[in-house]
C-alpha cells in the first residue's frame, strides 16, 4: 500500500507542523514519518472535527468511550458515521446514534448536528475524500431498508477504489448476511480478516455466518479468536455460549454466560443469560445428587 510522508500529510491537509504535533500529543495521530492511506483517512476526520471546534481531548475521550461500548470496534472514525453534537461527537452505528461519553442514544438529529465532511478539493486529497465520503454515504444508506441495495453498490465502489478497505468488507458482509446471502457475507468477512488479522469484529461476524450455516464447531473456533483479540467483547461471549449449548457442552457455555452478565449487566439479553446460568447450575446439582445416590 502506498505510504505518504510527513511533508505529504502537511501539504494535503494544509496543516502546520504545530497542529500535527498537538494531535500527536493528544494521541489522535500516530507520531510517524510515513502514513498509510487508512491513517490519512483518520487524520482527515480529526481535522474536520477540530475545524468544527471539537477539542482534541474530547475527540480522544469519545473514541475511547466508543471502543468500550462497541466491543470489536477498533477505529470508530472509520467504522461508524461521526457527527458533531454540540462540542462532542456522536457516532451512528448499527442503526443507532450514540453519544458515547454520556452513553446516551439520540433518536433525532438536533439542529446543530452535522455529519463530518469537508468540501471536495483538487489534487491528492480528492481521492482520499472520495473514498471517505463514499464510505460515509454507504453508512447512511444502509440504515434505511429501502436504500440498502444502494448501500451495497456504494461499498462495492469503495472496494473498487481501495480493495483493502476492511470496514467496507465488514459492512457489505452484514448487508448480505441480513439478506441471507451467506456465501457473499462469508466472502467479505474473510476478506476483512485477510486485510487485518486482528479485526475482532470480522471474526465475530464470520462466526455468525458459520453458525447460521450449520458449521457450529467452526463458529466456536472463530468466536474464540474474537474473544482472544477482544476479551471484553460481550456479544462474542453470548454467541459462543449459545454455540456451546447447541453442541451440548453446557459447562463450557456456563463460563461464557457468566462472563457475559459481568460485561453487560443491564442489556436486553442479560435476563436470558442469567436464566441459562441458573438452568445449568441446577442441572449440575441434580447430576451430583443422582451420582451420590447411585454410590
Amino acid at each position: 500500500m502506498y505510504s505518504y510522508s510527513r511533508a505529504d500529510l502537511l501539504r494535503i491537509f494544509r496543516l502546520t507542523p504545530r497542529q500535527l504535533q498537538a494531535w500527536e500529543k493528544a494521541g489522535l495521530v500516530p507520531a510517524a514519518e510515513s502514513y498509510s492511506f487508512f491513517e490519512l483517512l483518520q487524520i482527515k476526520k480529526v481535522r474536520d472535527l477540530c475545524a468544527k471546534r471539537v477539542r482534541p481531548a474530547v475527540i480522544r475521550q469519545s473514541l475511547e468511550a466508543m471502543q468500550k461500548r462497541v466491543a470489536g470496534m477498533q477505529n470508530p472514525l472509520l467504522e461508524a458515521g461521526s457527527y458533531q453534537s454540540g462540542h462532542r461527537i456522536a457516532f451512528r452505528h448499527d442503526g443507532h446514534l450514540l453519544e458515547p461519553i454520556a452513553g446516551q442514544f439520540m433518536f433525532d438529529f438536533a439542529a446543530e448536528e452535522k455529519i463530518v465532511t469537508s468540501p471536495a478539493r483538487t489534487g491528492p486529497e480528492l481521492v482520499i475524500t472520495d473514498v471517505a465520503d463514499l464510505f460515509a454515504r454507504g453508512i447512511v444508506l444502509e440504515e434505511n431498508p429501502s436504500t440498502q441495495s444502494e448501500a451495497i453498490a456504494v461499498y462495492l465502489k469503495v472496494l473498487d477504489m481501495d480493495p483493502n478497505h476492511a470496514a467496507a468488507h465488514i459492512n457489505l458482509g452484514t448487508l448480505y448476511y441480513n439478506r441471507q446471502e451467506y456465501l457473499l457475507a462469508e466472502k467479505h468477512y474473510r476478506s476483512a480478516i485477510e486485510i487485518d488479522p486482528r479485526y475482532a469484529l470480522a471474526y465475530f461476524d464470520l462466526g455468525n455466518v458459520l453458525d447460521e450455516t450449520g458449521r457450529v464447531q467452526e463458529a466456536i473456533a472463530t468466536y474464540k479468536t474474537a474473544i482472544q483479540l477482544a476479551p471484553t467483547y460481550a456479544d462474542a461471549h453470548y454467541n459462543i455460549a449459545l454455540a456451546y449449548e447447541k453442541v451440548r457442552e453446557p459447562r463450557k457455555a456456563l463460563q461464557h454466560w457468566r462472563t457475559y452478565v459481568k460485561l453487560d449487566t443491564a442489556g436486553p439479553w442479560t435476563v436470558h443469560a442469567k436464566h441459562q446460568i441458573q438452568r445449568i447450575m441446577q442441572a449440575d446439582s441434580l447430576k451430583l445428587v443422582h451420582s451420590r445416590k447411585a454410590n
